[in-house]
């Protein structure tokens, strides 16, 4: 019973650090609305089943990156308050793994949809 409950606990400290994540930075605000962009688009155009799979992982992939570049952030102020050359390579790195997730998130994307777009040109 007591592994339940600290699951559930768990799960609930999870859904908290997404909603602060989606109440207080802006950058996880913006990949949401992209996000919920390609979910409408994939309505829209009735992507197959397996798109879907591969979208949902890269909406995960992007969220999470994004969520761990933020973590990096706030530990680094935490460290760190002032600035700091060092600590900025360290920032500048981590928003650098966001970029290389969308990137290649973006080209994925691009390579579902474009079939679809193409389509009505």
């Amino acid at each position: 019973m007591k592994f339940i409950i600290r699951r559930i606990k768990g799960i609930i400290i999870a859904i908290n650090g997404m909603f602060y994540l989606l109440k207080n930075e802006d950058s996880i605000k913006v990949q949401t609305l992209v996000c919920i962009f390609f979910t409408f688009l994939g309505y829209y155009f009735e992507i197959k089943k397996s798109e879907w799979i591969i979208q949902i992982l890269l909406i995960g992939f992007v969220l999470t990156t994004e969520a761990l570049n933020t973590v990096a952030e706030k530990i680094c102020d935490f460290i760190n308050p002032k600035y700091d050359e060092k600590i900025k390579i360290i920032k500048d790195i981590s928003a650098g793994a966001v970029s290389f997730a969308v990137i290649s998130s973006l080209i994925i994307l691009l390579i579902i949809y474009l079939p679809y777009i193409s389509y009505f040109l």
